[in-house]
C-alpha cells in the first residue's frame, strides 16, 4: 500500500506520534525505519525528538511530519508533548525516557501507549533505583509493551506491565563499503597494515568494560603478529584511559564517536561486543551480516541474536577474552566458519517489512479495541 491509498471504509488515516527520546543509534535508526514502513502503509506519522535527531535521522524524508521537542521532563515539555499528541490516535514511544514523557502527558486520556524497551540501564546505586521507579511507572502506563528481547520481556511483567511482548526489531544495514576505496587505506591510518585489527565499541568511563577490553589487549602484546584493537567510543576517562594505554604500550586506539563501526568492520578481522548488557546491538548485528567473526559477552539478549554464530565469553573477564580472540587469531579454518554461520543467523533475522507490520498489528489491535 503507497501512502496515497486511502484507508478501507473512507475512514480517515491513523495517526501515529513517534516520541523518541535519544538512545542509541540503533533506536534512532528503528524510529526511522518504522515511520517509513507505516507512511508507505497509509498511516500519518509524527515524531517527536530532539532537534539534532531529524538531521542525523531525516524522519521527513520518510514521509513523517518532525516536531522537535525538548525531551527533558519539564512542565514545557509535558505542555508541548500534550499538544503534539492532541489529535493522534497512538502514542509510540521508544525507550525509558520518551516512554515516561509519554506516560505523564497522556495521563487522563485515553489514547493509547505503546512503549519499546529497546535496552536497559547497569547504573548502580541511586540511579539503579531510579530507573527500576521509572520503568514500573512506564511498563504500568503503558497499553502494550514491545521488547526487543526475551529477558526485557520478563523484565517488563516484573514490573508490573499488563501487556508485554517480544518484538525484535530489524536494525537497517551498514551501506556496503566503498568498492573504490584504495585497498587497506584504513589499515594504513590505524597502524594495522600486516596485523590483526579488532574493532569494539564502548564508552570510556568508570565502567569496566574499557578496563576488560585494555587488560585482554595486554596479553595480546604476545602475539606475533601483534592484533591492534580499534575502540569506537566517547567518555570522561579517555584521557586516563590514553595514558593507560601510553604506559602500558598496549596495542589499542582509541577512536572518537565520530568514526563509524561499520566502516570499521569492512576490514576488521575480529569484532568485539564487551557488555554488561546488550540486546539487538548494531555492532553485533552488522559484524554478522558482514561475516566478520565476533566474540561477544554472554550477557542480556546477545545469546538470542546471535545463537552459535559467535564465540560467548563471560562479563568482566579479561583471560577469558584474550584467550578466545587469541584461539580465533590462531585459526582461520574457525573464523571462516563463525563468518558463514554469522551471514546465516543475520539472514533469520526479521526484517524491516516484517517489523512495521508486527507492529501495525498491535496499532490495529488497539484501534479497534472499546
Amino acid at each position: 500500500m503507497s501512502s496515497s491509498t486511502a484507508p478501507p471504509h473512507g475512514r480517515p488515516p491513523l495517526h501515529v506520534v513517534q516520541l523518541l527520546g535519544g538512545g542509541s543509534v540503533g533506536t534512532g535508526a528503528h524510529v526511522r525505519s518504522l515511520s517509513a514502513g507505516l507512511v508507505a502503509r497509509g498511516v500519518r506519522v509524527t515524531v517527536g525528538a530532539a532537534p539534532p535527531a531529524e538531521r542525523k535521522y531525516r524522519f521527513t524524508a520518510a514521509g513523517a511530519r518532525f516536531v522537535p521537542v525538548p525531551v527533558r521532563m519539564t512542565p514545557a515539555a509535558l505542555g508541548m508533548f500534550a499538544a503534539l499528541c492532541a489529535d493522534a490516535d497512538l502514542v509510540h514511544a521508544h525507550g525509558m525516557r520518551a516512554g515516561l514523557l509519554g506516560a505523564l502527558a497522556l495521563r487522563r486520556r485515553g489514547t493509547p501507549l505503546v512503549v519499546t524497551w529497546h535496552s536497559r540501564s547497569t547504573a548502580p546505586g541511586l540511579r539503579a533505583r531510579g530507573r527500576g521507579l521509572t520503568e514500573s511507572c512506564v511498563a504500568r502506563a503503558a497499553s502494550v509493551v514491545l521488547a526487543t528481547t526475551s529477558d526485557l520481556v520478563d523484565r517488563a511483567r516484573s514490573r508490573g506491565a499488563r501487556d508485554a511482548r517480544l518484538a525484535p526489531v530489524a536494525l537497517p544495514s551498514a551501506p556496503p563499503a566503498d568498492e573504490g576505496a584504495a585497498p587497506c587505506k584504513l589499515r594504513a591510518e590505524l597502524g594495522a597494515v600486516g596485523r590483526p585489527l579488532l574493532v569494539a565499541e564502548a564508552r570510556l568511563d568508570r565502567s569496566q568494560t574499557a578496563g576488560v577490553l585494555l587488560a585482554a589487549a595486554r596479553g595480546w602484546r604476545r602475539l606475533a603478529p601483534q592484533p591492534l584493537l580499534a575502540v569506537v567510543g566517547e567518555g570522561p576517562e579517555r584521557t586516563a584511559l590514553q595514558r593507560r594505554i601510553d604506559r602500558e604500550r598496549l596495542p589499542v586506539r582509541l577512536l572518537g564517536r565520530g568514526n563509524d563501526p561499520a566502516a570499521l568492520l569492512a576490514d576488521a578481522d575480529v569484532a568485539l561486543l564487551i557488555a554488561r548488557w546488550a540486546g539487538r546491538a548494531p555492532l553485533a548485528e552488522e559484524a554478522l551480516r558482514r561475516g566478520v567473526p565476533l566474540v561477544a559477552t554472554a550477557v542480556g539478549g546477545v545469546t538470542e541474536v546471535v545463537g552459535d554464530a559467535a564465540v560467548l565469553v563471560p562479563y568482566g573477564d579479561p583471560q577469558a577474552l584474550g584467550a578466545a580472540v587469541g584461539a580465533l587469531l590462531s585459526d582461520p579454518d574457525r573464523r571462516a566458519a563463525l563468518a558463514a554461520a554469522g551471514r546465516a543467523r543475520a539472514r533469520s533475522w526479521p526484517t524491516e517489512d516484517t517489523t512495521v507490520a508486527q507492529v501495525l498489528s498491535v496499532y490495529d489491535e488497539l484501534a479497534a479495541a472499546p
